[in-house]
């Protein structure tokens, strides 16, 4: 079967990467792609929000099974597209995709159906936001309420960062339309993970737990990103955490969108706060997550492109669970400084090929361009570092050991990836 990977990023080349593996794929190809994922996949020349050329594309090159990376074409219906040309795609159709692409719409599903979310309130113009925020107790969290690239999230610890957020959102349009409407939540206190999980609109199986580092400096400080390192699974998820989440979040957000005739089939990822009165939802994303998918994908033990296809069949029904292997996997990403703000692009990578030596590393490609046989830096991510292995810890040690085989100019990451975890000593890091 050839499979076509929609997207750029180091969560692309995950996705590439475990699909390469599949008895049933014989070719890939990846739109736009990147350069870092030539020898598993063919890049194709159309952009990841060009639905139209894409469909064209998938049609004249017989494409069984089109898998979709970023958030936008799905928001923007790809899926429905697709679908109406009898084109097979994986992923949730536009109306389901709106979990993530409206986090006001994700609020009213979860208060409608009693999941056990923060209390918020929604606003559409700036000064009925600011006369609500001059009496609200803090922290707070200021959302915007649309597609943000994952950096629309602004923690307010008073009334003036509040007002700075609803500027930057509402004002300014730092993030576009997505500013439009902000929500306004209570901060949760606890420990933050994700949940991955398949549902084919009848039935809903988790995959894996992980945590995400989205901030750009150490001790979760500066701007968010796009993320900057991942682990999983997380520790703070046993069997007995699992079930809970199963039985509170996963199951009643599957019937609570069955009840609003929204028919969901794909990857459901469910950011989490781990209370002391339990488990609290704090947003929904419609894909798989970047850069989780880098640490989910060598966790799988099973063929991804199957699962894809019982999703979209309908069948998740005849599995028990999905597998994981029994090993931990840390993923740190190696950006360029001034990200995500203003960074400088073009610089030569150096080590990559002394890196294949270790069995236990994968480096995903974010951001790079091959240039007269070298690759250079050509985004804000850059490679992804992932290790899989036995003991979170000295996985965690083994990663900060390679990376200190590779360099480029002005490259940045962060040193504490996975030291949330209770008594983890520090790694050591040049």
């Amino acid at each position: 079967m050839k499979v076509l990977i929609v997207g750029n990023g180091g969560r692309e080349h995950a996705l590439a990467w475990k699909l390469y593996q599949s008895d049933h794929v014989d070719k890939i190809y990846a739109a736009p792609g990147n350069d870092g994922m030539f020898e598993i996949a063919e890049r194709v020349d159309i952009d990841s929000n060009d639905i139209e050329n894409l469909a064209k594309f998938a049609q004249e090159n017989e494409i069984g099974m089109t898998v979709v990376g970023p958030e936008e074409p799905l928001v923007a219906g790809i899926v429905d597209y697709f679908v109406e040309r009898k084109i097979p795609i994986f992923g949730p159709k536009k109306q389901a995709a709106l979990l993530e692409g409206s986090r006001a719409f994700a609020k009213e599903i979860l208060n409608k159906y009693n999941i056990p979310t923060g209390e918020y309130e929604v606003f559409t113009d700036p000064d009925t936001a600011l006369n609500y925020l001059k009496n609200a107790d803090y922290p707070l969290v200021v959302k915007a309420n649309g597609l943000a690239g994952g950096k629309g999230v602004i923690v307010a610890s008073n009334y003036q960062d509040s007002q700075d957020a609803v500027a930057r959102i509402m004002e300014d349009k730092t993030f576009g339309d997505a500013g439009d409407r902000i929500v306004v939540e209570n901060f949760i206190e606890g420990e933050d993970i994700s949940i991955f999980a398949l549902t084919d609109g009848q039935t809903i199986l988790p995959v894996t737990s992980t945590k995400e580092h989205k901030a750009v400096f150490e001790g979760e400080e500066g701007p968010n990103t796009g993320g900057m390192g991942s682990y999983s699974p997380s520790p703070y998820v046993d069997q007995q955490m699992m079930d809970q989440i199963c039985r509170e979040i996963l199951r009643p957000t599957l019937h609570a969108l069955n009840s609003e005739g929204i028919d969901y089939r794909g990857v459901m990822h469910v950011g989490i706060i781990l209370t002391e009165s339990g488990p609290k939802v704090i947003d929904y994303n419609a894909r798989f997550g970047d850069p989780e998918t880098q640490v989910i994908m060598p966790l799988l033990a099973e063929d991804l492109l199957e699962l894809m296809q019982r999703t979209n069949d309908v069948k998740l029904k005849y599995k028990k669970e999905i597998e994981i292997y029994d090993s931990d996997a840390v993923c740190v990403v190696l950006a360029s400084a001034g990200y995500p703000l203003t960074y400088k692009t073009g610089y030569e990578i150096k080590g990559l090929e002394n890196l294949k030596q270790h069995d236990d590393l994968i480096v995903f490609h974010s951001g790079t361009k091959l240039e007269d046989g070298k690759y250079i830096t050509n985004s804000g991510r850059v490679l992804g570092m992932t290790v899989v292995g036995e003991g979170i810890l000295s996985v965690i040690d083994t990663v900060y050991d390679y990376i200190n085989e590779v360099e480029f100019k002005d490259m940045h990451y962060r040193t504490d990836i996975g030291f949330t975890i209770s008594n983890v000593p520090q790694a050591s890091v040049e």
